[in-house]
């Protein structure tokens, strides 16, 4: 299957930002939303929305540091829909701090939502993928991890682990299974809103130059609509004033 219309996708993080501005997209190119996130009021709100314009959307409360969630998820897809053709694993955090804070609870917490969710989404949808012999992980990453900077080490390095993780998947995935990256700069989301650190919050800059999570949107659209033999490995998408 080539293009959007008609494929069945699942999107984690989807409650906000780049998750619910790819599910809106995709919703309007015909796509057939599964909406994973933790907070269900804002699933169930996009949900309306989406078939209220017109699309196709059904949602399951999900926690991606659950791996059960994670199946779960994917075996609602495949009993809704019977199949599951592109799972976005999207959800994050970004708690970033100075190591001298010593916020070991944070760096938990981004290792288990920004690393091992994506990890749990593989183990649930490879196995449909290799029954199906077709199937898309898209993994949204970071340009943290292209530049290092200072507070953001951990962040940057649970990021790089899912480069790692799908440059590795993508090379075991064979011909039938495609694998891709996006890789945001700096996106107008609540991702502030996860930051603990007040050395942090002061740095935060007086100009906010950030790109809206629709441009990240049409870059899922642009890897999913590939023909089934076109593999987009990583798309960077930031402001041209990020440096």
């Amino acid at each position: 299957m080539t293009g959007i219309d008609g494929k069945v996708v699942a999107i984690t993080g989807a409650g906000s930002g780049i998750g619910e501005a790819s599910a809106l997209l995709l919703a309007s190119r015909g796509a057939k939303l599964v909406l994973g996130a933790r907070r269900s009021d804002r699933l169930e709100a996009l949900g309306a929305r989406i078939e209220a314009n017109g699309g196709t959307a059904v949602w399951k409360t999900t926690d991606v540091r659950r791996r059960g969630d994670l199946a779960d998820l994917v075996a609602y897809a495949c009993g809704r829909y019977g199949t599951l053709d592109v799972l976005v694993s999207n959800a994050g955090i970004g708690p970033i701090s100075p190591f001298d804070e010593l916020r070991v609870e944070d760096w938990d917490q981004m290792i288990d939502v920004n690393f091992r969710g994506v990890l749990h989404g593989i183990a649930a949808a490879l196995p449909v993928f290799r029954k199906q012999s077709t199937g898309q992980f898209v993994n949204v990453v970071s340009t943290a991890g292209l530049r290092i900077v200072p507070n953001q080490a951990v962040y940057a390095a649970t990021k790089n682990a899912v480069r790692t993780v799908s440059e590795g998947l993508r090379q075991e995935a064979g011909p039938d299974l495609r694998v891709t990256m996006i890789s945001p700069g700096y996106v107008a989301t609540e991702f502030a809103d996860s930051v603990t650190s007040p050395t942090v919050k002061s740095q935060a800059p007086a100009v906010d130059f950030s790109v809206s999570p629709d441009d990240i949107a049409r870059a899922v659209a642009f890897a999913i609509e590939q023909p089934s033999n076109v593999d987009v490995g990583d798309i960077v998408v930031r402001p041209t004033a990020q440096s």
